[in-house]
């Protein structure tokens, strides 16, 4: 049959397939190398032979990781990409065909079975191309690894440790490197975690496991280190040495909201930068930022502790003011995703109201007339700081009376007192260290996590790394939610995620909708 074409003005004949008889059943089929239809190619030739339908794997129970013959162990999650990886790499002669698809079979996670549907494709007689799926299936055996074996055997077999400490009064910023350890999930390999004093100690059954948990360290706070070894045992015939690894890690003393003099030689460096300046961030770098100019710098470790410069004061020393009046701003600024106003505010102490003070505060975009801050006061404190000295001396006017950090929302928390948050946070199994009869305060750590979710709700880029979940003791009222924007800073429920917990009853039910 042919058809004219308008734009030619010609005839085309339509092109058709054809179909032949298959040369065994007979049923019309489209034409190939073989003649044959893909039922009867398949009952002729089965490209799967010679494949594995079955294997064995062994997997660690404590850690969760698999072993990769001979000796290495991944950690891989039930039916993740790693897991699927894991699994075919397993699978011998898969080279012969051509593989087109993987996917997992669902399987009952108690019953050390793993189901994989391989589709492969591969050509047989003349030249045809055939595609054929099957099931592999692991048969998982528990046994434990190297690092968890030792543990089990002796819990301090440890090979290596990494003693974190941080010499200050608070303990803020481990509260804050908790959250991301969890989120990378950096001490998955830890053996045993144990709080101590001003820090918390890891123990790892590798040393190679305790060198990527300080790399991961120095990525996210400025630390220094120092690596130690113990000869433990000796074989001579065999020239076999056993050492036990320490890594003492130091953090930066300088924490946020921290109010620092700079040495000399180190604000000529920054280019004259203050010398009194705020820390208003801390992560593999620290951010300084002048609080009359709004002129910002950047220390990295190897420049901070080069210098070791410590805080004047710290968060621990904050006042609290109120604000009676707030002039408009003279001048602004973004830092690292924060917005500053310079301002002149007018202030009182709260234990002494009739002292006004006039200062100049970069608040001026959020501070208005009746609200309370916290700051530092400069004039009433007994700073015992070399180069506070130095500085007030050599200035004429004096220093500042007192340096605004932030704003104060005590009294609007004080009416959601006793009322769970809308968000919660996970915690890594620690152990508290009572050998060394440097207890820690119960209640003095509590306070210090409170503050520590305080500044997660006020601080957006504080709380940008870590992962919050939400709260399944929450309830979220009319009330509530209309007068959130007036009050105390909290959580967007967007930026929550969900913790998926299954209960018992649930998989009671699963079962039963799948029998029926």
């Amino acid at each position: 049959m042919s058809v004219m074409d308008q734009d030619s003005g010609m005839f085309k004949v339509q092109q058709t397939i054809g179909s032949v008889l298959c040369c065994k059943c007979g049923v019309p089929m489209p034409p190939n190398a073989a003649n044959m239809c893909v039922n009867c190619l398949r009952s002729e030739v089965d490209i799967t032979e010679g494949l594995q339908k079955s294997i064995q794997i062994f997997y660690c129970p404590e850690c969760g990781c698999y072993l990769q013959p001979p000796k290495t162990w991944i950690k891989a999650q039930w039916e993740s990409k790693e897991l699927l990886t894991f699994c075919i790499k397993r699978l011998k002669n898969l080279n012969k065909v051509k593989l087109k698809n993987a996917e997992f079979v669902w399987t009952e996670p108690h019953s050390k079975r793993i189901k994989v549907k391989i589709t492969v494709q591969a050509e047989v007689l003349n030249g045809a191309v055939l595609e054929q799926s099957y099931p592999v299936e692991y048969t998982v055996r528990d046994n434990l690894c190297e690092s968890c074996s030792r543990f089990q055997a002796n819990p301090d077999q440890w090979v290596a440790s990494v003693q974190l400490r941080q010499h200050v009064s608070h303990r803020r910023t481990f509260f804050y490197l908790e959250q991301l350890i969890l989120k990378h999930d950096a001490a998955s390999r830890a053996i045993r975690i144990q709080q101590v004093d001003q820090g918390i100690d890891f123990f790892f059954g590798n040393k190679s496991h305790a060198n990527s948990f300080v790399e991961f360290l120095r990525k996210v706070v400025p630390i220094e280190y120092r690596q130690d070894q113990q000869l433990v045992s000796h074989d001579v015939k065999s020239s076999l040495y056993n050492y036990k690894y320490t890594y003492s890690v130091k953090i930066c003393p300088v924490c946020r909201e921290d109010l620092i003099c700079l040495p000399s030689k180190v604000a000529s460096g920054l280019g004259n930068l203050g010398p009194l300046v705020v820390c208003t961030k801390v992560s593999d770098s620290i951010t300084l930022l002048d609080p009359r100019t709004l002129r910002c710098a950047f220390l990295d470790a190897r420049q901070y502790w080069r210098s070791g410069f410590r805080s004047a004061l710290t968060s621990r020393q904050l006042v609290k003011y109120f604000v009676f009046d707030v002039e408009p701003p003279v001048g602004e600024a973004t830092v690292g995703g924060q917005k500053y106003a310079l301002s002149y505010v007018q202030i009182a102490r709260e234990s002494d109201i009739g002292k006004m003070f006039y200062v100049q505060t970069y608040l001026g975009h959020i501070l208005k007339p009746g609200d309370q801050a916290l700051g530092y006061d400069i004039y009433g404190a007994n700073v015992n700081d070399d180069e506070m000295e130095k500085y007030r001396l050599s200035v004429r006017n004096g220093l500042p009376e007192a340096i605004l950090i932030k704003k104060c929302y005590d009294e609007q928390r004080e009416k959601k007192k006793g009322k769970p948050r809308r968000f919660t946070t996970k915690k890594l199994p620690m152990e508290m260290d009572e050998s060394r009869g440097s207890r820690v305060d119960p209640e003095k750590m509590e306070n210090e996590y409170e503050e520590f979710l305080r500044d997660l709700e006020e601080n957006p880029e504080l709380r940008f790394n870590i992962s919050l979940y939400k709260n399944k003791d929450y309830q979220d009222s009319e009330t509530a939610s209309m007068t959130d924007g007036e009050g105390a800073p909290s959580v967007p429920i967007e930026e929550l995620l969900a913790e998926l917990e299954l209960s018992e009853e649930e998989d009671d039910d699963n079962e039963e909708d799948m029998d029926e």
